[in-house]
């Protein structure tokens, strides 16, 4: 498997994305379109087309924002567990959930003092990733 680095971290899916994203913007461009242009006895069809094309819009932006907060409440409680076995302390409280995000990828080694210093310093995640010298990858996060 390829090493993960700062440059090849993040992660596209091409059918959530790129897909996805763009059939239902053209949706809602079309559904719009649609009931502006509808003659009026199909006004009420072209309205309902439209509403259900804007609440499909809001599914996929919920389920993406549900799913990431879900995810980010597993990596601190991880990340948490991880510093407590290292250190025997919980990660420092003035810790950012971005931070803590960025943090994961640290090596164990280097984990607790970049943690202390993101604390201190109020480092942001990109500086916390760029700081990390040896990387430890996280494949499973979406």
């Amino acid at each position: 498997m390829k090493q993960q680095n700062y440059k090849n971290h993040s992660r596209l899916l091409l059918g959530w994305h790129g897909i996805t994203f763009f059939l239902l913007l053209a949706a809602l461009v079309g559904s719009v379109a649609n009931l502006f242009h509808a003659p009026a006895e199909h006004h009420y069809a072209a309205a309902l087309i439209t509403i259900l094309t804007i609440v499909c819009c809001l599914f996929f932006a919920y389920i993406r924002i549900f799913a990431l907060k879900a995810q980010d409440r597993a990596i601190r409680a991880e990340e948490n567990l991880r510093h407590f076995a290292l250190t025997g302390k919980l990660l420092p409280a003035q810790l950012r959930i971005s931070q803590i995000i960025a943090l994961r990828f640290a090596s164990d080694e280097e984990f607790p003092a970049l943690a202390t210093k993101a604390a201190a310093e109020n480092l942001s995640n990109k500086e916390i990733k760029l700081c990390i010298q040896n990387w430890r990858a996280d494949w499973y996060r979406v």
